[in-house]
Formats: C-alpha cells, sequence, structure tokens
C-alpha cells in the first residue's frame, strides 16, 4: 500500500511539473541596458513595463550598477517601457514580446534640466492615473487626467495613444481619430498607433486611408497574423481580393489555426471559381471554429459546392 502512495506521488509531482512547465513556456522576458550619451551605464533608473492591452499589468523595476534589467513573466503582445532616472529625460518605447523569445533593449538617456524633469515627472503621475481610471471604466475622468498630462508634455505620443483608446470606449470616433492621429505622428514606427489608426479609419468607411495604417502595421510587425488579417479585410472592402488573398494567406502561414482567415481565404475562391480550393478552406473554417457566427454560412456554401 506503501508503494502505491509514492507512486501515486510521483505521478503528481510530474504532473505538476509538465503542467509549470508548460505555464512558463508561453512566458517570456525583457532584458535591457541603459546608458547615457557618453556611454556610461546608468544605475537605478526606474524601469516601468506596461501592457497595451491591461494597462493594470504593469512591472516596476530598477537597473543594476551596470545599467542593466530583467523583467521575466511577460505574457506574449505589446508592451510601454518608460524610463526614468532624476537628472535625465525620461523616455518611452513601444515594444513587442514574444513567446519564450527575450526583448532585448538597448536605451540611451539625455540629460535634461531639473524644471523639465519635475514637469515629466508630474505628467507621468497623470498619465498613470489615467490608465487606473481607465481599468475603473471611468472614462470621462480618465481623459481629463489624458489632457492634464499632455498640457505638460504634449510630446508624449503614449498619452497621445491611451486617449484615443479611452475616446475608442466611449464611442466618440472623430476625437478617438484625432487622438491616434497624434500618436502616429509622433511615434510614426508604433505599431499600436497604426493598427488603432486604421481601424478607427475603416470603421469610418474611409478604407482607401486605413489602408496605408494597416499596411505599416504589416511592415512594423512582419510575423503578426493580426497585422495581415487586418490589412486583408480593408482590402476586400477596397474591391482587391487578390491583395487581400495575398494577406489572408500570410495570416494563415503565421498562424495555421486563424479561423476567420480561412473562411475569408474559402469565399475569395468562390469568387475566383476554384471549388475545390474553397471547400478545403471551409472545411477547415468549420473544424477550427464550429460554433463561429458564419459556421451556418459556411455550411451553406459548402453544401452548395459539393453539390455542384
Amino acid at each position: 500500500m506503501i508503494k502505491k502512495y509514492i507512486f501515486l506521488f510521483w505521478i503528481l509531482c510530474l504532473a505538476l511539473f509538465i503542467t509549470f512547465d508548460g505555464w512558463t513556456s508561453v512566458r517570456s522576458k525583457i532584458i535591457g541596458q541603459i546608458k547615457d550619451s557618453s556611454g556610461n551605464p546608468l544605475e537605478k533608473v526606474k524601469v516601468t513595463i506596461i501592457s497595451l492591452k491591461a494597462a493594470s499589468q504593469k512591472f516596476e523595476l530598477n537597473t543594476n550598477k551596470e545599467g542593466k534589467f530583467t523583467q521575466i513573466g511577460l505574457w506574449p503582445g505589446y508592451y510601454t517601457v518608460n524610463f526614468r532616472k532624476s537628472g535625465f529625460m525620461p523616455f518611452s518605447k513601444e515594444v513587442r514580446v514574444r513567446i519564450a523569445e527575450p526583448t532585448r533593449l538597448e536605451i540611451t538617456l539625455e540629460q535634461a534640466a531639473e524644471v523639465v524633469e519635475r514637469s515629466m515627472s508630474k505628467a507621468d503621475k497623470l498619465f498613470i492615473k489615467g490608465n487606473k481610471l481607465y481599468e475603473e471604466q471611468k472614462y470621462q475622468e480618465a481623459v481629463q487626467a489624458y489632457k492634464e498630462a499632455l498640457e505638460i508634455s504634449p510630446s508624449q505620443w503614449g498619452y497621445y495613444f491611451n486617449l484615443g483608446l479611452v475616446y475608442k470606449k466611449m464611442d466618440k470616433k472623430e476625437e478617438a481619430l484625432s487622438a491616434f492621429q497624434k500618436a502616429v505622428e509622433l511615434s510614426p514606427e508604433s505599431y499600436s498607433s497604426n493598427k488603432e489608426l486604421g481601424e478607427t479609419l475603416a470603421k469610418s468607411d474611409n478604407y482607401e486611408e486605413a489602408k496605408k495604417y494597416y499596411k505599416k502595421a504589416t511592415e512594423i510587425s512582419q510575423d503578426d497574423p493580426d497585422a495581415f488579417y487586418n490589412l486583408g479585410v480593408c482590402l476586400i472592402n477596397l474591391g482587391d481580393s487578390e491583395g487581400a488573398l495575398t494577406s489572408f494567406l500570410k495570416t494563415i502561414e503565421l498562424k495555421d489555426d486563424y479561423s476567420d482567415a480561412y473562411y475569408q481565404v474559402g469565399t475569395i475562391y468562390i469568387g475566383q471559381n476554384k471549388a475545390k480550393e474553397a471547400v478545403e478552406n471551409l472545411e477547415r473554417f468549420l473544424e477550427l471554429a464550429p460554433e463561429h457566427e458564419k459556421a451556418n454560412i459556411a455550411k451553406q456554401l459548402l453544401d452548395y459546392l459539393k453539390k455542384n
């Protein structure tokens, strides 16, 4: 009997090990080093990492004597990383964290006058306040906090980006559009800003203009399936089925279980009279998403294709 319990104990331990090993494998980390303009490592730089998907996911740490820092346990996605040290200009950067692949940063901070430093610190506090209000769904108050932060520091693209997200939640399309446009103007290489600006324009049926920002998003993030899917949908609305097909196929290449992309590819192939390819993609769509809102349409299309 004792041997039986010992055996069960080791089986349980093995199961737990596998569970936790799998859990950690889907997370990653950011590794960085910060220096001054002369190339000297900067110690005790405050590093704040905030998820763009959920502002409540925030991490704070400081650099060591070599100016280095490491933050582990990050879910894949986009983050804003803020750097602040007394006597230096604050700096922020958007980074993408990938599964089990460390994101490496090398940052240079410029020295700042004391009065500028104090003003920026106040703006940061207002920005964090706005994030908290956003999480609490106090959108009007969050707008006010972000606006006050922008009055102090109008060159921070992240402030405009988050302001745009609040306006998006409030369904204020014109205000959101203006905020995202300013975010892209200040940080043209921001994937999230280009994506949100493209989406806002597309929702206003301005697909021609939206295409420019969706395309930019695919150039910035060439291995992100969402970027290519968004571009594909935009091209469909512009009547460019060939361009859309290329984007959707790229989406599937990057993520072979992207169900919506299979549906789009299937319907495009129907328009091209490629029944075999259409059937294959629609069947794959139903296999991946049998409860999808378009599942019934896909079944009807398959019935028609197989009968004819």
